[in-house]
């Protein structure tokens, strides 16, 4: 169990689109909340969803079976590791996460400040 169950920013029945409305709807960067992915994949169980700067970004958090850990995006050298989901959300509430926009290649960053509940 990655300690999301009984969490505040977990939202169970939630998909990308419910999240993503949910996100635009709070408006303020920093807004977060995490679901389920959908390929619903061993490997990738969880999706970290953000708002910032008017976009969201579904982040995939992976489960990596050798360590039984947790790490955010595509695999790199160097990357941190978490032992729960709940230490992802921790860490970043405390030091900025990097967000990466694929289609017009750039970075930003922010913390994740505000937990977006899904009604």
């Amino acid at each position: 169990d990655a300690g999301v169950h009984s969490k505040a920013w977990y939202a169970a029945a939630c998909d990308r689109k419910m999240a993503e409305d949910a996100l635009y709807r709070s408006n303020k960067d920093g807004s977060f909340l995490i679901r389920k992915s959908s390929g619903q994949d061993s490997q990738q169980p969880y999706t970290l969803v953000v708002f910032y700067n008017r976009r969201v970004y579904n982040i995939p958090i992976r489960f990596i079976e050798s360590t039984r850990q947790y790490a955010l995006g595509r695999e790199k050298s160097g990357e941190e590791r978490f032992d729960s989901v709940a230490e992802i959300v921790e860490n970043h509430q405390r030091t900025s996460l990097v967000l990466i926009d694929s289609q017009n290649n750039t970075k930003d960053s922010t913390k994740l400040k505000h937990i977006v509940r899904v009604s």
